[in-house]
């Protein structure tokens, strides 16, 4: 009888799908690595996460087959790693892999030295040779057989590679970060113009979203739109076209199969380019992302529909995201079994439905309207164009094909009946497909994204009015989660994530930069000094152990950890925002309040200048740097608010600023006495701020120097 290996000793979800397999992994760790040296074996890395498709195939096909967990056995030492448990590791092998062969994702395979130097990578092998493209068994009898008879020449090409990511990763992000960040206006305006033209050209018009399939909900694209169409001004051509682009994309993303229209949420991506069939994980950093791009879009337009599917996505993070202790899971997987007592699992098998599967639990006006409005087949509404492995045949993606006025005229009701009837009967169908097998939840709480989920919640509270304030209780909550589990006080570190336990592995560059923002943002909904001070430690805590002094920026992880051989910057925005691009917002809002503005705005330009390079070249790279470059060009109104915070008076004021995007203003909120000597100690020219005629006050400063007081919430509307 099989034994689990290693793995089963771990706490990872992902590593532990993998105790069962034949293969003896191993975990990442010193054990492994005195292993490699002592039998002199290269070393195989396989890289994944518990909710990956494609990690779950290879599984399958390679990693439960026993003849190939014999090569491997035989031949190498098997490594298995959580991306998510150890981001540093993964972006390291990542940036090999897709250096070595122009493409990367997961499950990502590396060939390493007992030195963890790589010389030969990829993603996903099929176990054998398949259309041309070499098998996992041939891969590994080559690389045996070279290791045997040519160890020297993989030896020499690890060291060859590792050479050559320190020259493109390392070294090359530092360039152009010769000073403080002058001259970074002048470079912006030139940003701002590319970036734009950028969006222009590449924009899909008639589906939104920028290029072709598969298409990616990558939120600080969208970000960055907003902020380009308010600084050109929402009446100019270019601040319309700007808004344009993100209303279409959003419009698009709501109506299309990527979006769960029965449970909320969004999926990772689509693999076509109406966003209609998705890869089905949906996972925490995406709903966070995508609900403050929502609240944008109802700010700027005031369109209901946008904050409908703001509340639409938190009520699913809610209901089935949130653990009972306040803190957010990680991700759902995009695969479930087929049935209760089934052994089969398939992609999308909890999302789908067969026409008559609709008409057996719905009313026939409900199933017609159902039906009609999100395209629904007797034959089933995905082709084998985009079924290419026959796995949805007879079944339906719902996906909204035209208006609610279209579908109730075509139903003879009216529009405000059918919208009953529609919510009516989804939430019926959320009920039904409840009792269906569950897809595979990775119950891992990761500081980052919780800390991005954070942020969502607490926007939602400030944009959405007094239907918000479950939002906010939610933020507060998970913030106390990871207060009371994730840090360590007395050192004022962070850890990495939480499963039965806190994990072993203390925080990212990541964990700090997204915390910090979630903090800020609760902060400017709550105005409980408890989240400012927490943010400014910890953004001492971030600048100790990542900060680069010689070049700026932030390096991914901390330095001291023999395993990682390159320590690098992080220097794309993509499904997640780069550590450097937030961490510079967050120095520039914290900057006023530090009792060292000087500093901390010094290091974000350092941190922009760092990477000057890279967003000068290819803005729409790094788009969330070029967000917090706006705030450098145009820095927002500092708002001061004095009063009672459960005032009604003091709430109008702060409304007031919840109906403008938040890039426009910081606020600050002096509420007792406690709060009076902490800000005067930080910053001396709020020491003279107070209530007028014992009402809630708000002073709209420049620079630390402030207009006279209003305490109208018109007068002080007219002010922003």
């Amino acid at each position: 009888m099989h034994m689990p290996n290693r793995l089963a000793y771990e706490k990872s979800p992902y590593l532990l799908q993998h105790a069962d397999n034949p293969v003896n992994w191993l975990p990442w760790g010193e054990e492994a690595f005195a292993k490699a040296r002592a039998e002199q074996k290269p070393i195989f890395l396989s890289i994944g996460y518990s909710t990956c498709h494609w990690c779950h195939v290879m599984a399958h096909e390679t990693f439960e087959n026993g003849e190939l967990a014999e090569l491997l056995n035989r031949d190498f030492v098997p490594i298995k790693v959580d991306r998510e448990e150890r981001p540093d590791v993964d972006r390291v092998y990542m940036a090999y892999v897709q250096m070595a062969t122009g493409h990367g994702g997961w499950p990502l395979s590396a060939w390493l030295t007992p030195e963890l130097k790589p010389f030969f990578g990829g993603t996903y092998f099929p176990p054998e040779d398949r259309q041309g493209r070499h098998g996992f068994g041939t891969v590994l009898r080559a690389l045996a057989h070279a290791w045997k008879n040519d160890r020297d020449q993989l030896v020499a090409e690890g060291n060859r590679v590792i050479e050559q990511l320190q020259r493109h990763f390392v070294n090359n992000v530092s360039a152009g970060a010769v000073d403080d960040g002058a001259g970074l206006a002048e470079s912006a305006g030139e940003a701002f113009l590319n970036a734009f033209q950028y969006y222009h050209e590449s924009f899909d018009a008639g589906e939104g979203g920028f290029g072709g399939a598969p298409k990616f909900p990558r939120a600080s694209n969208l970000d960055l739109l907003f902020r380009l169409s308010g600084r050109a001004g929402a009446g100019s051509p270019k601040g319309r076209e700007a808004l344009g682009m993100a209303e279409v994309t959003l419009q698009k993303m709501a109506q299309g199969g990527i979006r769960d229209h029965v449970g909320g949420g969004f999926h990772r991506y689509s693999v076509d380019d109406e966003w209609f069939v998705p890869h089905f994980e949906k996972m925490l950093y995406d709903q966070a992302q995508i609900v403050v791009n929502y609240l944008d879009g109802f700010q700027a337009t005031g369109r209901e529909v946008y904050a409908w599917v703001a509340r639409d996505t938190l009520d699913y993070l809610l209901r089935d995201m949130k653990a009972p202790s306040g803190g957010f899971y990680s991700a759902e997987d995009a695969d479930s079994l087929v049935a209760h007592g089934a052994h089969e699992r398939v992609e999308g098998a909890f999302y789908l439905w067969a026409k008559s599967e609709l008409d057996a639990v719905l009313t026939r006006a409900e199933s017609a309207l159902i039906c009609g409005h999100f395209d629904v087949t007797e034959a089933g509404n995905i082709g084998p164009d985009r079924d290419p492995h026959n796995e949805f045949s007879g079944k339906n993606l719902l996906r909204q094909r035209q208006s609610l006025a279209v579908s109730a005229g075509k139903c003879g009701l009216e529009v405000e009946a059918a919208n009953g009837l529609l919510i009516a009967a989804l939430e019926r169908l959320r009920l039904v497909r409840s009792k269906r097998p569950r897809p595979h939840l990775d119950d891992k709480i990761i500081t980052a994204w919780n800390g991005l989920a954070i942020s969502a919640l607490a926007k939602a509270a400030q944009v959405l009015g007094e239907s918000g304030a479950p939002y906010a209780a939610a933020a507060v909550r998970a913030a106390e989660f990871i207060e009371r589990e994730l840090y360590d006080e007395k050192r004022g570190v962070l850890f990495r994530c939480y499963r039965e336990g806190r994990g072993v592995n203390e925080g990212f560059a990541e964990d700090y930069a997204f915390l910090i923002q979630g903090l800020i943002d609760l902060y400017e909904t709550t105005f409980e000094l408890r989240w400012l001070r927490w943010a400014l430690r910890l953004q001492t805590t971030m600048d100790a152990l990542f900060w680069d002094e010689a070049a700026g920026g932030y390096f991914n992880s901390a330095a001291g950890d023999a395993s990682i051989l390159l320590r690098l910057k992080e220097s794309y925005d993509g499904a997640e925002p780069a550590p450097s691009s937030v961490a510079a917002m967050n120095l520039l809002r914290l900057a006023p309040v530090s009792g060292d503005e000087r500093g901390f705005s010094k290091r974000a330009r350092r941190t922009m200048a760092a990477f000057q390079a890279h967003w000068g070249a290819v803005p729409q790279g790094l788009p969330r740097m070029i967000c917090a470059l706006d705030r450098v060009v145009t820095p927002p109104a500092q708002v001061v608010l004095a009063g009672e915070l459960s005032s009604p008076d003091f709430r109008k004021l702060a409304a007031v600023l919840y109906e403008r995007p938040s890039a426009e203003w910081v606020a600050f909120a002096i509420v007792d006495e406690v709060s009076q000597r902490w800000f005067a100690e930080r910053a001396p020219w709020l020491a003279g701020v107070k209530r007028v005629d014992a009402r809630a006050t708000a002073y709209v400063c420049d620079h630390a120097v402030c207009r006279p007081p209003v305490t109208d919430a018109g007068a002080l509307r007219d002010l922003l």
